[in-house]
């Protein structure tokens, strides 16, 4: 028996509406599972991420799980290298309330990209020094998982502090606890720079990270005008064929979320990865 694509997507790439309309889109794409952020979904029902309660989870939780829906990844993206201190501790301390909540949601994993040492873009998140800023904010975020008994995500992104699946490799020789696993996406390690050798890259990523990848996002890209463009899945230039056959053949029933794909491209996205989930 063939073991099949668990797809799921970010409910925020579904435009803002009301909780059980959200369902009734999950379960029309028959997603079982989701990255659930849920500042970026439901604002109303988030004042402040610090002011999150256990009963505000419990209520979204619920509504899921009762859907047939697993949060797969409780998305809290925030920056955790800010060179403001203040502003870090805020990101910390707002990644902690959803660590301390996950189970309440419904959740084992909460997840995050490394943020910026700057306002926005700097080289200098490819500093050493910043790389050292990541080591010690997951140090204290895995701590802190561990009381909870659940996980941190961490993600690799294009210009982060961490931005090659090496880097996220050597994060996880320096944190090394079973609490800490990887959000991949391949997609945030292409550059214009090495996106003719993605093959290579992909690969790379899959081979260090191994089994400490939690999830997989699935996400497509184009180059324009020599930068990174993401697509909606399918009409990019990522190969997804050596992502499938690892999640087919090596970490089976391991969950894909789509990422960044709009819903009027959806179907055609979903059947896009089916099919050549078939193929692989």
């Amino acid at each position: 028996m063939t073991v099949p694509l668990h797809l799921g997507i970010r409910a925020h790439d579904f435009e803002q509406t009301s909780l059980p309309q959200l369902i009734c889109k999950l379960q029309q794409y028959k997603f079982s599972h989701i990255q659930f952020a849920i500042k970026k979904s439901f604002p109303e029902s988030v004042t402040s991420l610090s002011a999150l309660s256990p009963g505000t989870a419990a209520y979204f939780g619920e509504a899921f799980r009762q859907a047939g829906v697993r949060i797969a990844v409780l998305g809290c993206y925030v920056n955790i290298v800010d060179s403001d201190p203040e502003k870090q501790a805020v990101a910390l301390a707002d990644f902690n309330t959803h660590l301390r909540l996950a189970c309440d949601f419904g959740a084992s994993l909460v997840g995050t990209e490394t943020g910026s040492v700057g306002n926005g873009y700097t080289p200098d998140n490819f500093t050493e020094e910043a790389f050292q800023r990541v080591v010690t904010s997951v140090t204290a975020m895995v701590a802190e998982a561990e009381r909870f008994g659940v996980t941190v995500g961490i993600e690799a992104g294009l210009n982060h502090p961490l931005y090659t699946a090496p880097l996220m490799h050597r994060l996880l020789d320096l944190v090394p606890s079973n609490n800490l696993q990887v959000i991949l996406d391949c997609a945030n390690l292409m550059s214009p720079d090495n996106y003719l050798q993605q093959e290579a890259v992909i690969t790379e990523a899959l081979e260090l990270l191994g089994n400490r990848i939690a999830v997989i996002h699935l996400k497509d890209f184009t180059i324009q005008e020599g930068q990174i463009q993401i697509v909606p899945v399918g009409k990019g230039q990522l190969q997804f064929a050596p992502i499938l056959r690892y999640m087919k053949y090596i970490r089976p029933h391991l969950q894909g979320i789509l990422e960044s794909t709009p819903e009027a491209d959806l179907q055609q996205s979903v059947d896009f990865l089916l099919r050549l989930y078939d193929e692989v």
